[in-house]
């Protein structure tokens, strides 16, 4: 996310080299993070003294600028000597993406200088084009730490305009409070974004951009999933307990509609279910909690054959007809050692896997304590399409494990393809994604290879249990280079001032363009994880090049780059694949029937066989809810609208104009399920719940109900591939006092709808009528004579009519009808009190209304 973090740290006094002074600045823009330490020790002695320089810094962060360095990345340490009565300082600045985890971004910045230091300082500023909520600071977190403690003393917390800053500053009687050996531990601000729902959020900057989608208001997605724990006797103890209450909790958290299973494994593998899956009932819960329960660590550690027993597991069930194909499948694997039984080379192990998955499903793995194979977790992870997740001896294993689990436990898309308007783009970051979970977030980043495009079409497709999702709209893209502009100069105005030594605007101007540098940090995070991925000599080397030269370029510390003291690396042009084009955007045209309430509201009636056009005014009072269609007993669907008033405009014959303020379909086939459209929103309520905003395009498909958004224009909800209603939205950008933002209701196929529909408009949908004119008929579409000039034949009914002309489609057409006055009286059947309903969702008990 856009956050500008700077982070100036400063720590001083060692009784032989104290650390003068110890400023960490964070700056964070759009969740992309900068760090500067600056770090001064004097030797007050005579002779020379070692000086050590050593920082914790975040595992996903690369080092960025520093004049002397060691290939470390998580923990960063040099050391040099300092001459007699002499000063030796250090400068270290990290860049790191921040990750978007259970609904919130985390800031972890190490304060650990090892002993107490006469002046230490922290300041950090969040910045961010969306609005900034949730930012809490948490307690330092530790070895000895516990959740109880509070906000560490002399924090302070401001928010101006939308820029956070916080302040640390103890002086050392307050450290020494905390912590006596200069271990203070980790400083964390947690916060979140405001994001509307939709397309997400993209910046635009220096031809190149980013997109940060994470969608809200989709209902969860069924999961099966199968447990692989570790029962090995290395697991005796506290891991073990640890574990088990862990998924204890994790049992509890399965919802209704997943399915699940165990497996132990030590010298032999132990299934819980050996038949398969099965449904997460209280009954299924209570057993698997007794299988748990009864877990008795001892022997070696067959890794090999726990993966391929559960890979057959979800293999099985996952071919069966039965089962449904809406679904998220996982396999979370634990352990705590390396294969000691059974296959135990890595390579083999992971070929074994790979054959076993057969990229139906995805593993994701947790290592615990100081003995594990991490390379091979991450690897069966990154190869299969899950994560991995290592918790470390002194961690507290229960709490790892079911975050972890929160982190997946609730899926909400799966098959999710992001794309932008070919030939605009051009080396885009990864754009295909497996699943994505609620609390996340996805993040892509390209370049504008047509810097001179007004505006970029962005795509974005991913399958919801039974449906599938297209949402895209088209983004202006000066209009998103100004507003990023902005809010980075708002940013980058408090870097100069805050950093010490001159480092502000050698930061400042990093920060400037740090929508490039978000686009660098993905795309070597990719090429590093390609080159781990790759199968031969030639591809690891094809891929190890382009990520060191991305490396170089950005100046990026990775496994493959190292910094000298005082030689900077020259800048190299990165060379990366341009990912495969995807495919055109999809855009669906719709056709519209005259037959239609739109208005104030004006009704419009078509009849093709009669080639007549039939109009009438519904007067009715706000509040009301009309049945515009009623066809409940056999096609299963209802539509109902919502009333809203304004007052007339000057010089108007009514006292009050009403128009739909919503409209809603009930569809009662093969389940109950509605959809309520307003001028701003879409909600999709059946067996769950899914909410689209309506100023971008989307669209969600389903065996029998379908409903597709053109962002701004309409709605069309279609219901078993014959039955299709378009809705119009009418917004006003400022609009007057007898305005007021609402919808027009189309039918544009009406071939599903039974003989016996009824309602205002479909009680004509299988009618034929006739007209019989009077003498001296006036000129068509003469709208001053409201005096009967013909009668129209409707069901053996005679209705006085007059010739008008009215305006449909949003004012975009004129269509000339036979008007008939008062309510539409002898016009439909009944009295216009018969078609208010109770409510936005009622169907009714009768044919009529």
């Amino acid at each position: 996310r856009s956050t500008l973090n700077m982070q100036q740290i400063q720590w001083l006094e060692w009784p032989s080299q104290s650390p003068d002074l110890n400023p960490t600045e964070n700056h964070v823009i759009s969740r992309y993070a900068f760090t500067a330490v600056f770090c001064s020790m004097l030797n007050r002695h005579s002779a020379a003294a070692e000086a050590v320089f050593q920082i914790q810094i975040p595992a996903a962060a690369y080092v960025s600028n520093f004049t002397i360095s060691e290939p470390e990345v998580e923990l960063f340490r040099t050391t040099v000597s300092i001459p007699g009565r002499n000063r030796a300082v250090f400068l270290l600045m990290y860049e790191e993406l921040l990750q978007r985890r259970l609904g919130s971004y985390e800031l972890v910045t190490s304060l650990r200088p090892l002993q107490l230091v006469s002046r230490l300082s922290l300041d950090v500023t969040i910045v961010d084009q969306a609005p900034i909520v949730d930012l809490e600071v948490l307690p330092l977190r530790g070895e000895k730490i516990t959740e109880a403690q509070s906000v560490p003393i002399t924090t302070a917390v401001t928010n101006e305009n939308n820029v956070w800053k916080v302040t640390f500053s103890p002086n050392i009687v307050q450290q020494a409070k905390i912590s006596t050996n200069g271990v203070l531990g980790d400083f964390v601000i947690r916060y979140d974004v405001q994001r509307d729902t939709g397309i997400g959020d993209i910046q635009v900057l220096n031809g190149h951009f980013v997109h940060y989608f994470a969608p809200k208001d989709l209902p969860v997605v069924p999961k099966n999933v199968v447990f692989v724990i570790d029962s090995s006797a290395s697991m005796l103890g506290k891991k073990m307990r640890q574990t088990k209450d862990a998924l204890f909790t994790i049992l509890r958290d399965l919802r209704p509609a997943d399915h699940f299973n165990f497996i132990s494994f030590s010298n032999r593998v132990k299934v819980w279910q050996p038949d398969g899956l099965v449904p997460a009932t209280p009954l299924n819960i209570r057993d698997a909690k007794k299988f748990i329960y009864t877990l008795i660590p001892n022997g070696g550690t067959n890794i090999d054959g726990a993966i391929q027993t559960g890979s057959a597991l979800l293999r099985d069930y996952l071919s069966d007809p039965d089962t449904g194909p809406n679904s998220v499948s996982l396999i979370i694997f634990l352990t705590d050692g390396r294969p000691t039984i059974g296959e135990t080379q890595s390579a083999s192990i992971l070929g074994n896997t790979r054959s076993a998955v057969q990229e139906k499903f995805c593993i994701f793995t947790i290592g615990i304590g100081n003995d594990v194979d991490y390379r091979l977790l991450e690897l069966m992870a990154l190869e299969n399409c899950g994560m991995t997740r290592r918790i470390s001896e002194e961690a507290n294993a229960s709490a790892m494990l079911k975050g972890f689990y929160s982190e997946i436990g609730t899926p909400l898309l799966s098959d999710i393809r992001i794309n932008y308007t070919q030939n605009s783009v051009g080396y885009v970051t990864q754009n295909l994604f497996t699943n994505y979970f609620n609390g996340s977030e996805i993040v892509v980043a390209g370049k504008l290879t047509d810097r001179s495009a007004e505006s970029l079409h962005v795509q974005v497709t991913a399958s919801n249990n039974d449906r599938l999702i297209t949402m895209e709209t088209d983004v202006p893209l000066r209009r998103l280079q100004a507003e990023t502009e902005k809010h980075v100069k708002a940013a980058t105005a408090v870097v100069g001032s805050g950093v010490t030594q001159g480092w502000g605007s050698s930061l400042g101007s990093v920060a400037a363009d740090f929508v490039q540098r978000v686009w660098g940090f993905l795309s070597v995070k990719e090429g590093l994880r390609a080159r781990l991925r790759s199968r031969s000599s030639r591809e690891r080397e094809e891929q190890t090049q382009q990520a060191t030269n991305l490396s170089l370029t950005f100046r990026f510390l990775t496994p493959l780059t190292h910094m000298v003291l005082d030689q900077p690396h020259p800048l190299t042009q990165a060379s990366v694949a341009p990912p495969t084009p995807g495919s055109e955007p999809l855009r669906k045209s719709i056709s519209i029937s005259k037959t239609s309430a739109d208005g104030d509201p004006h009704f419009v009636v078509e009849f093709p066989l009669s080639k007549l056009t039939v109009c009438f005014n519904i007067n009715g009072e706000p509040g009301d809810v009309l049945r515009l269609v009623s066809d409940h007993r056999y096609s299963g669907v209802t539509v109902n609208g919502r009333l809203v008033g304004a007052p007339a405009p000057p010089g108007s014959h009514k006292k009050q104009r009403t128009y739909f303020s919503s409209v809603a379909v009930v569809m009662d086939r093969p389940h109950r399920a509605y959809i309520e459209v307003t001028p701003t929103k879409v909600i999709l309520d059946g067996r769950d719940r899914i909410v689209l905003p309506c100023h971008a395009t989307a669209a969600v498909d389903s065996d029998r109900l379908s409903v597709a958004v053109v962002g701004g224009a309409n709605v069309t909800v279609t219901v078993g591939g014959n039955i299709s209603f378009i809705i119009l939205l009418h917004r006003y950008k400022n609009p007057s006092p007898y305005q007021r933002d609402h919808l027009g209701f189309y039918i544009g196929n009406s071939a599903g709808l039974s003989p016996r529909c009824h309602g205002l408009l479909g009680q004509f949908l299988h009618e034929e009528v006739g007209v019989a004119p009077l003498p001296a008929l006036p000129a068509p579409g003469d709208a001053g004579d409201l005096n009967p000039t013909a009668f129209l034949k409707v069901k053996e009914r005679s209705v006085p009519v007059v010739r008008k002309s009215r305006r449909i489609y949003g004012g975009k057409q004129s269509v000339d009808c036979w008007f008939a006055r008062n309510n539409a009286e002898k016009l439909i059947d009944g009295r216009y009190e018969d078609y208010v309903t109770a409510h936005l969702f009622d169907t009714g008990n009768t044919n009529n209304a």
